[in-house]
């Protein structure tokens, strides 16, 4: 075993295969989203999920700022999509979102898509977790997922 320190926990951790996904939130018509791979499900009933993004993100007022958000799960053709978002300005001129029923910004083509409610964050360490209620969802199995594994995409 060896000690704990940052690089050895962010190596170890890469060991663990992740979905993608790209999570977008809409505050006065502006559209944001983020690359986010810190996500999992919570509660089975009621459905809800979670996702956590570093405090010292930019990201962190937007999505504070919102009550509906979507989670987008990307397919393995989408890597560009992950990249994007993965940047503090995505470039959002190629996307034609699609209106959910809750006017959250849903990604097309995506392997799945969940709209949600923001019900509560929770500061731990240097990240926050939000927890969500899911409204509405999708999925497409006729996509592969975007894995995530050893700091690669498969």
């Amino acid at each position: 075993m060896k000690k704990v320190n940052t690089n050895n926990f962010k190596k170890t951790l890469s060991k663990f295969s992740t979905g993608i996904t790209v999570v977008c939130v809409k505050n006065n018509n502006s559209i944001y989203g983020k690359t986010v791979n810190s996500f999992n499900s919570l509660s089975l009933n009621p459905p809800m999920v979670l996702f956590s993004l570093g405090n010292y993100s930019s990201s962190i007022k937007k999505f504070s700022k919102t009550k509906f958000l979507s989670i987008n799960i990307l397919s393995s053709k989408q890597k560009k999509l992950s990249d994007n978002f993965a940047l503090t300005e995505p470039n959002l001129e190629d996307i034609k979102f699609i209106e959910g029923k809750n006017k959250t910004v849903i990604i097309p083509n995506c392997i799945a898509n969940l709209e949600c409610e923001l019900i509560e964050k929770i500061k731990k360490g240097d990240h926050i977790i939000f927890i969500c209620k899911i409204l509405e969802l999708q999925s497409n199995d006729k996509l592969k997922p975007l894995v995530y594994f050893n700091s690669k995409y498969f």
